[in-house]
């Protein structure tokens, strides 16, 4: 079994509203340091397999072609766990 986490982020450049809105709200609650914000996923996906070099290039195109978009976010795939 492969275990992986997928980070999900916001292409540099690409507004994030969500992240002002956090950003803000740190500063409210006197977090005033707090420069920048950004917003993304993680995913864990558990797979049912032991070859790590045909597990990375699965968990790729998945993240692709479903859960990323490419348009306007990149992705990471990290493989933490064999066996």
């Amino acid at each position: 079994m492969i275990k992986a986490n997928i980070y999900v982020t916001l292409k540099e450049g690409v507004l994030d509203p969500q992240g002002d809105a956090v950003k803000k709200s740190l500063h409210v609650l006197g977090n005033r340091d707090v420069e920048e914000v950004r917003i993304g996923k993680f995913i864990e996906v558990w797979l049912q397999s032991s070859d790590e070099e045909k597990a990375r290039q699965e968990l790729e195109e998945m993240s692709d072609k479903l859960l990323a978009n490419p348009v306007i976010e990149d992705f990471r795939v990290e493989i933490v766990e064999v066996g």
